[in-house]
């Protein structure tokens, strides 16, 4: 290889270099946002115990697979804060943002509860200093204001591309771990994402909760 040959691979592997560092920052950077507070009261490994305390939830439903739906709630739920509301006010970003199945009730013999297929609830969670009162109306019917109370969460954690094979895995591991510890869940998994699509898998910052039942 001559001196030229190397001088330019050199100056490619930099490049490399400085756009895998870039994408490294970025990531976390991008998700410096306000998130909803919680207390830890346990923790093993990738699990935790955490007490939420109440929220307001902006959401929307979205029909469709599980990417799709979460890419257009986000859409929509982002518009809202970005001024799709009345008076067209700005109100800051927040993370992560949730996705969870819709539960429908079928009549049956006896009473079940079973999954909606397709029907999908996406949230972000509004910043601590609004209230439901100040909240600005949304523009887009479409888009609900819900206060949530209180609640205790079991959540596992974990990093890398969460694709449909993966949330399945780890849901399948917080499950198994609710259950050998006799923990009683109500509703369905919820699904949080914390970083932007550019953020390299290894910082990634993913989690799924399910709500521990009242005592």
């Amino acid at each position: 290889m001559s001196k030229r040959q190397k001088m330019i691979a050199w100056v490619f592997i930099g490049a490399v270099a400085l756009v895998v560092v870039g994408a490294a920052a970025a990531g976390p950077l991008m998700s410096r946002v306000e998130q909803p507070e919680y207390e830890v009261t346990s923790a093993e490994g990738s699990f935790q115990l955490r007490e939420y305390g109440s929220m307001i939830l902006a959401q929307v439903e979205v029909e469709g697979a599980r990417e799709a739906a979460i890419s257009e709630g986000f859409r929509l739920i982002a518009a809202y804060i970005f001024g799709a509301n009345e008076p067209e006010a700005k109100i800051s970003m927040t993370a992560p943002v949730q996705q969870q199945a819709k539960r429908i009730i079928e009549m049956t013999t006896p009473v079940t509860q079973q999954a909606k297929e397709g029907i999908w609830t996406v949230s972000f969670v509004m910043p601590k200093d609004w209230t439901i009162e100040t909240l600005p109306a949304p523009k887009d019917e479409r888009v609900k204001l819900t206060p949530v109370p209180s609640k205790r969460m079991v959540v596992i954690r974990f990093s890398g591309t969460a694709d449909d094979k993966l949330i399945a895995t780890k849901t399948a591991e917080l499950t198994k771990y609710a259950a050998d510890h006799d923990l009683s869940i109500t509703g369905e998994p919820v699904f949080a994402f914390y970083n932007p699509p550019w953020t390299l898998p290894l910082l990634r910052r993913n989690e799924i909760m399910l709500e521990l039942a009242a005592a």
